[in-house]
């Protein structure tokens, strides 16, 4: 989870890959009109977020159901969201936000001219994000690392929440 240009498109490949699973792009379940207004430099409202969280807490319940386990990119901005995808999913979910600072967020953004995410939405995107609260399954790590590192890590965070029954990071 996390803004446009953290990365987590990077890393859920890369855990999916090293995890043999299922790797979930939640940019895919964007509906056109709503790719259209982002392309317009307009930022998705609660309206336009509620079906697509359905959309990819669906696909991933879907996919853990049919493999075992799931990796997805999905911004899960807010408390909210987050919740929404789990409740989507029906089942619990980790979540990793990928934190970067807005200067490397945007150089990212503007690294990729062809992406739908215009780099003047990245402020609306940092207004909204909520970092998960403690209670939260979920972990924050550092974007600037690279990618492999940060799937060690995930890994391990991940394994031990498994064995412990928590999501505490060892």
């Amino acid at each position: 989870m996390g803004v446009s240009g953290s990365g987590k498109s990077v890393l859920g490949r890369c855990l999916a890959d090293k995890l043999d699973a299922t790797f979930i792009e939640g940019d895919d379940f964007h509906t056109a009109d709503a790719v259209a207004k982002m392309s317009a430099s307009h930022p998705l409202d609660d309206a336009d977020r509620w079906p697509w969280l359905d959309r990819v807490g669906t696909a991933v319940g879907a996919a853990v159901a049919r493999d075992g386990v799931a990796v997805a990119a999905c911004s899960a901005l807010k408390r909210r969201y987050r919740e929404r995808l789990a409740m989507a999913a029906g089942i619990p979910l980790l979540f990793v936000l990928l934190d970067a600072d807005r200067e490397l967020l945007s150089q990212r953004l503007a690294d990729r001219p062809h992406h739908f995410m215009p780099v003047n939405l990245l402020d609306s995107q940092l207004a909204t994000l909520e970092r998960p609260d403690t209670d939260e399954p979920a972990i924050a790590l550092k974007a600037a690392r690279p990618p492999l590192a940060l799937r060690e890590e995930v890994l391990a965070w991940a394994l031990h929440a498994a064995k412990t029954g928590t999501d505490e990071a060892p």
